[in-house]
């Protein structure tokens, strides 16, 4: 049954059905989003091993030691790496460690693994490759640096398209940071902005090897499928591999789906094993369970977590069928808090929200913290691009009499940026989230069609956690204002006729 709803984005129609199946293997504590394990791995944790971290400077600060303590791996996934004093610290920290770990008794076991988008990458002359070549000098056994291209640049238009617009085209856009078995889990990149005043969401699940172990082999999957960063600041792919760019595109797409499916089925497969074995294991009874030490028994799993991955490039849309299913089956007088640094919704997920029944409160950017605000040249146009769509979306929700159930809200921090993005999910006649999505995606096009993208749901009965989870919500709700009809008659909020007849245009690519 499961292969079939993997093979659901082409055969359905644009909002998948995903029944709930009768459980007969679930411990205790079963609760109604089970069914997403009939696609992904389901890892089931105690929630106290999860910390929701509130601030850049806190999600900086937890890198560093994060890095400075790991024995056995290293493995970090970004759109990029900063030229900054802050990167070149982070940098050093790794360097660090890789240096320890060499003066250690027997051979190093450390690996360091860097997964960092192609064309963001190799921007200007002082750029993430630059910033790591000293470590593959150093180290060349321990380290190792893969810079995925997408696959859909290539010939005359990779030729053509100069640096900066490159990137529209597709990204690897994962943001998965792991240390050992310990996993950060953002939406933030590896840039002096995101450590000090650019607003992220970031949750650090600590001493979690099977999550860690996924993400290691995810990591590692499109890093096979990647150019690989040579000590002279040459790439070049792993022997027998499809060329992204040069080789045969179908071929190139459908090793690298194969690849990733590998990763995410076998983990699929063990975590069914692992719950078997829990299941018969308390059916038996816990004599067998005390004959072990005490100190072996981990707590009861209260919280689950569901690695959602998004590569429509290679045809794997398993996040896009979770959020469709999650914004068809929330119920009346559920609460539905969905926040985005760029608001340009997929047309199925703005029919959705339209169309259900759930109460939706969307935060989303002012002109002034957007990231592109008072940039050069065309990317200075993409805020009131930005603004232009959001207006449509409002209008919209007027149109249908909507503005009580629908709410935008605009984040406005004086000094700060904000790039935050994800969902919290509150049950009808609950005041805390059971359900929380958080990591790389937009909810836009670039997230669905064109870039690599993952991100978890973790579903929680643990009240302590939930109550992290609606803090984390509240304070950035908090800094925000509710839209309404005179928001859009402020003199900032004048949009130029040329951005509005060329943003339908260019709205998927940004």
């Amino acid at each position: 049954r499961s292969s079939w709803l993997l093979l659901a984005p082409l055969l359905a129609p644009p909002v998948p059905v995903v029944t709930a199946p009768p459980c007969s293997l679930c411990p205790k504590g079963a609760h109604r989003f089970q069914w997403i394990r009939n696609l992904v791995p389901e890892f089931g944790i105690s929630s106290s091993h999860i910390k929701v971290l509130s601030s850049p400077a806190e999600f900086y600060e937890v890198l560093k030691v994060q890095i400075k303590s790991a024995k056995q791996r290293v493995v970090m996934a970004s759109l990029y790496l900063g030229t900054g004093l802050l990167e070149q610290e982070l940098v050093d920290c790794l360097e660090e460690t890789l240096e320890k770990s060499l003066q250690a008794k027997g051979p190093s076991s450390l690996r360091v693994s860097i997964l960092l988008d192609y064309t963001r990458g190799s921007r200007g002359r002082k750029n993430s490759r630059t910033m790591l070549i000293p470590l593959l000098e150093r180290f060349p056994e321990q380290v190792r640096v893969s810079l995925f291209h997408t696959p859909n640049l290539r010939g005359l238009l990779r030729l053509l398209i100069p640096e900066r617009f490159n990137e529209t085209i597709g990204l690897q856009h994962i943001k998965v940071y792991l240390f050992d078995d310990n996993v950060i889990l953002s939406g933030a990149n590896l840039s002096d902005l995101y450590f000090t005043n650019r607003q992220d969401r970031y949750v650090l699940l600590q001493d979690s090897p099977e999550i860690a172990d996924f993400f290691t082999e995810l990591v590692d999957a499109i890093g096979d499928v990647s150019l690989q960063l040579q000590r002279d600041d040459t790439v070049q792919m792993m022997e027998g591999m499809v060329h992204p760019y040069q080789g045969d595109k179908v071929a190139y797409c459908e090793i690298a789906n194969r690849r990733v499916m590998e990763v995410i089925n076998s983990a699929r497969t063990r975590q069914e094993l692992l719950h078997a074995k829990t299941f018969h294991s308390s059916q038996q009874g816990s004599s067998s369970l005390s004959q072990q030490g005490s100190g072996d028994l981990k707590p009861e799993p209260d919280t689950w977590i569901y690695p959602l991955i998004q590569m429509k490039p290679f045809g794997i849309q398993i996040d896009e069928m979770v959020t469709e299913t999650l914004l068809t089956e929330a119920e009346r007088d559920a609460r539905i808090y969905l926040t985005t640094g760029y608001f340009n919704l997929t047309q199925a997920y703005m029919d959705l929200i339209l169309g259900t029944r759930a109460e939706y409160r969307i935060l989303l950017a002012s002109p002034e913290v957007n990231g592109f605000f008072g940039a050069k040249g065309v990317a200075g146009a993409i805020p009131a691009a930005y603004v232009y769509i959001e207006h449509q979306f409002y209008s919209e929700v007027c149109g249908l009499r909507q503005e009580e159930r629908v709410r935008l809200q605009e984040y406005c921090r004086a000094g700060w940026t904000f790039h935050a993005k994800g969902l919290w999910l509150y049950l009808a006649g609950s005041d805390l989230p059971c359900l929380t999505l958080i990591g790389s995606p937009n909810f836009g096009y670039r997230s669905v069609h064109r870039d690599l993208e993952a991100q978890v749901a973790i579903v929680t009965e643990n009240k302590a956690l939930q109550q992290q989870l609606h803090q984390e919500q509240e304070q950035l709700y908090l800094c925000s204002g509710v839209v309404s009809s005179a928001t859009f008659e402020q003199p900032n909020r004048y949009v130029k006729l040329w951005v509005k007849l060329v943003t339908p245009l260019i709205k998927n690519f940004f």
